[in-house]
This record gives structure tokens, C-alpha cells and sequence, in this order.
């Protein structure tokens, strides 16, 4: 028979171990949802680091990545709202458990040379750029205290809390909508840390060391003066080299055009003797272009070391020059 809740147990205080436990399940639902969100907005970047991990085994990795954001946001949601039940809270440090085994396996790799030391961990997506060891240390001391303290001073009541239920549904099912069309939105300066008023010298990859650390005003020292158009582009994409000729007409009329891209100087050089650019190409590592793009090619105008505009394509007046629209 159902214990009988009198109005004065709906009105007592609460102990401390309630308090306790509700902001710990709040802190990790805070880190969850922040990091669902991040890889929401770029869900073909995450879609990537699922094949990277080989957790695409079964399905396609662009469906891993709507399932592991389902489920991320349901819990988060969940715990969002007060939701401790043992039903929320065990499925919450199976994936906990499972973050810190990715991250840690990653972590692993760069320590035994298998993976550069500074390699990016897009564990929060583009939001945060983290090495291995970083991204297992934050995720251990950002996720485990405040799992556990989420066990703390549960309340033991029965029945299904209903409305609580039914906004973790819709929190679940707007994340997953977002994800399926993030990549038609204009979402970019949100998704990337390429955006106006970010400068050149603080989009950086690598670590503090002397010499580890690489930043585009580094590979790119003229555009601390000035203003310059710059296009992030794959050489080896067979959409590109047919656009080269709308390019050089852009630079021929006086537009200050660079193209930068992770391509070798081999693979440069293969592709100025077949399309003949007349602009300055410039190579910077994969690592540092991947967090200011989406999709390439992605254009930005810099103007005395500072990032002023961002275009998804290339900047409008090529399209004019070519005759085309994107």
C-alpha cells in the first residue's frame, strides 16, 4: 500500500543533504548540457571524432552522434530539474564512466607517443580546445565530485513525476532537432572560435612551451597590419580548383586575397601547376584550422590583427566575379 505523504512532510525543510545532492546533480547537468550543446551546433565534427574513437562499428557515425546527444541532454535535463532517481542517476555514471574511458584512453596514447602530446580533445566541440591530458583531468574533477554528490540525500518518493518527465522529452527532442539542422543554420561564429572581434593572435593550438604553441597571426604575420581577406580552404576538394579562376580575378582587383590550408608543400605545389592561383597560399596545421570551420571553404576578413567579417563559402565578391551564387 502507497505510504500516505501528509501536508506537513510536503512543507518541512529540507536537510542539508537534499541541498547537497540537488547541486551537485545541477553542476553535472550544467556539464552535460553545455557539452550536448557544443556538439549539437557541429554535429559533423562530432560525427568525425566518433569515427576517429571507432564507435561507429554498428551504425553510421552521423546516427551515433544523434543517439549519444539524445542521451546526453535526457540526463542532463533530467538532473537539470531535480530528477535523482536511481533510474537517472545510474544511467548518469555509466556515461560518465564511459567520457572519462574515451578521454582517458586518448590521454593514454599521447603519453605513450601515439598521439601528439598537444593533439585537440573536442570533447565540448570547438568551444573549448583541449590537449588529452587536459581533457581527462577537467572531465575527472568537473564530472566525478558532482556525480557522487548527486547520490547525497535523495528523496525516496514513488510514482512518476510526470511533468518533470515530459521536460526532459522536450529538451531531448530540441536537441536532437538542432543537431539534424545545424548544419543548414547559420551557426558558425556560434560553433567555431572564428568570429568577429576574435584576433589572429589568439587563435591558437598547442601548449605553452617555447615553440609549442602555433598561432595564426604566427604563420600569418601580415595580418597584424592592414586589412586582408583570408579563405580557409581543402585543396584536395575537387570543388575548389574550378573556383581558383573567380579567385584570381577577386585578387586582380585588388582585393588583399590569402588562402590558408593544411595541405603539404608537395600537394601546393601539385595543385598551382594544374590551376595556376595568383594569390598567396599559406599552410598552418589541421589542428588549428579545424576550430574555425564547420565546412570549407569558410572565408573571414581580418583588419589590423583583428577578425572584422565571416562568410560561409567564399566572400561575396567572388561569387559576383564568378557569376555564381553559393
Amino acid at each position: 500500500m502507497p505510504a500516505v505523504v501528509s501536508p506537513e512532510d510536503l512543507t518541512a525543510p529540507r536537510p542539508w543533504k537534499f541541498w547537497v545532492g540537488t547541486a551537485g546533480g545541477v553542476l553535472l547537468a550544467v556539464v552535460l548540457l553545455v557539452a550536448a550543446w557544443s556538439k549539437a551546433i557541429d554535429p559533423q565534427a562530432f560525427a568525425r571524432q566518433i569515427h576517429q574513437d571507432s564507435l561507429d562499428f554498428l551504425i553510421p557515425a552521423a546516427a551515433v552522434a544523434l543517439i549519444g546527444l539524445a542521451i546526453e541532454t535526457a540526463i542532463g535535463a533530467a538532473l537539470l530539474c531535480g530528477l535523482r532517481r536511481l533510474w537517472v542517476l545510474v544511467p548518469a555514471a555509466a556515461l560518465v564512466a564511459f567520457f572519462l574511458l574515451l578521454t582517458g584512453h586518448t590521454y593514454w596514447l599521447a603519453a605513450h607517443g601515439q598521439l601528439p602530446a598537444d593533439a585537440s580533445c573536442g570533447c565540448f566541440g570547438n568551444l573549448l580546445q583541449r590537449s588529452p591530458a587536459q581533457a581527462f583531468w577537467q572531465d575527472t574533477l568537473l564530472l566525478v565530485p558532482s556525480l557522487l554528490l548527486a547520490f547525497v540525500g535523495r528523496p525516496h518518493r514513488r510514482g512518476l513525476p510526470r511533468w518533470r518527465l515530459l521536460f526532459a522529452a522536450i529538451a531531448t527532442l530540441a536537441g536532437v532537432v538542432l543537431a539534424w539542422s545545424a548544419p543548414s543554420l547559420p551557426l558558425d561564429n556560434l560553433a567555431t572560435r572564428l568570429r568577429p572581434g576574435v584576433s589572429a593572435a589568439d587563435l591558437c593550438v598547442g601548449g605553452s612551451g617555447a615553440g609549442a604553441r602555433v598561432c595564426l597571426s604566427d604563420l600569418v604575420p601580415e595580418l597584424q597590419t592592414g586589412r586582408h581577406v583570408m579563405v580557409i580552404a581543402n585543396l584536395a576538394d575537387p570543388g575548389f580548383g574550378p573556383r581558383v579562376a573567380a579567385l584570381n580575378s577577386y585578387a586582380e582587383r585588388g582585393e588583399p586575397l590569402i588562402v590558408v590550408t593544411a595541405a603539404s608543400l608537395d600537394e601546393q605545389s601539385a595543385f598551382t601547376w594544374k590551376w595556376g592561383p595568383r594569390f598567396p597560399i599559406k599552410e598552418a596545421p589541421g589542428a588549428l584550422l579545424g576550430m574555425m570551420y564547420r565546412s570549407l571553404p569558410r572565408s573571414f576578413e581580418v583588419d589590423n590583427g583583428r577578425v572584422t567579417k565571416t562568410w560561409s563559402g567564399l566572400p561575396p565578391g567572388v561569387h559576383e566575379s564568378a557569376g555564381t551564387t553559393s
